[in-house]
């Protein structure tokens, strides 16, 4: 097994890193890619040193599979060149997210669908993978018919620059600015640019990820906004089904459901927060109680670390079924 990890000096790249060395993947050969300035670094990884190599390099090396979290035009100019020589590519870009012909994955609701013919594979968006996560079991018995879901977004999803924004803002130094307005004390209702529709791409994919991944049925309405926080995604759920329901019957769904840690206790103040998610793999979903304005509705609180399930976490989950079944 020879392993590409490409954008491996990135923030969800090094994420990455931590996730291989955690779940213990097995490989005969690590190839860790940057961008031209970085190539001949040393990094120290699993007690060994590994020099950094560019995209072409790596592609000379014919890996079996390559783990993408490069951007999205890095994604859509490399990820071809790495499918003609054999190599099964893990996009975490949203470059081939929509593409009719690429698989969406999150294993534990459609990992099924990976098929050997599979050489570029997409991980779906942070946002969509966790409510997702907890949707998933809900549809299938009960049937979702519609979603609003409202976003609060830790920086680390817009990266390193957003992460010394908000330092520097903390320490009232001024420095480059990751978004238009601070984000220190404040709630920016914009993630991701404003399309047409006066949505964003984000709140898009919440609803085009959730059609692919789920049921092209599924109304989804979104707001997606950056708070300051660094611990990972939270995100206010209400869900109206197709079928009656009982409030003890979503939590027990969901305490089975693998992947899912239910974390609600209000007698005790227990709920999930970012606070609790960061550096974690679980989805933990709590607040979950019945929507007494509308009939068969509920609403819930999900929260995930958003560059670990959210993105490194489930590439490498969909790494280890390729590994499994066909390798």
């Amino acid at each position: 097994m020879k392993l590409a990890v490409v954008g491996a000096t990135g923030m969800v790249g090094t994420v990455m890193l931590d996730v291989l060395k955690e779940r213990k993947f097995q490989y005969d050969e690590l190839l860790l890619v940057a961008s031209k300035k970085s190539v001949g670094k040393l990094i120290d990884y699993c007690g060994e040193k590994y020099s950094l190599i560019d995209v072409e390099t790596a592609i000379e090396k014919k890996p079996d599979i390559a783990i993408f979290s490069a951007g999205g035009n890095t994604s859509l100019k490399w990820a071809p060149k790495f499918a003609e020589i054999g190599t099964v590519v893990i996009d975490n870009s949203s470059a081939w997210r929509m593409d009719p012909s690429k698989k969406l994955i999150i294993p534990e609701i459609n990992g099924d669908l990976i098929s050997k013919k599979d050489k570029i594979i997409a991980n779906p968006n942070c946002s969509t993978i966790q409510m997702l996560m907890a949707l998933a079991p809900i549809h299938n018995k009960f049937g979702i018919k519609r979603v609003i879901v409202s976003t609060y977004q830790s920086i680390t999803g817009t990266g390193v620059k957003a992460v010394r924004q908000l330092e520097n803002e903390y320490n009232n130094i001024k420095g480059e600015m990751a978004y238009n307005y601070q984000i220190h004390q404040n709630a920016i209702p914009q993630c991701d640019d404003f399309l047409d529709n006066g949505y964003t791409k984000e709140e898009m994919k919440l609803s085009n990820e959730t059609n692919k991944i789920l049921d092209p049925d599924i109304k989804v309405s979104a707001t997606a906004v950056r708070i300051p926080v660094m611990g990972g995604h939270s995100e206010s759920v209400n869900l109206e089904l197709n079928k009656s329901f009982d409030i003890g019957e979503i939590t027990s769904l969901l305490t089975d459901t693998e992947g899912v840690t239910v974390k609600d206790d209000i007698s005790n103040f227990e709920y999930p927060m970012p606070f609790y998610s960061k550096n974690q793999d679980e989805v933990f979903v709590g607040r979950i109680r019945k929507d007494f304005s509308q009939e068969n509705s509920l609403n819930m609180w999900i929260v995930a670390d958003n560059l670990r399930k959210g993105a490194a976490t489930n590439a490498v989950q969909i790494a280890e079924k390729i590994t499994k079944d066909f390798f």
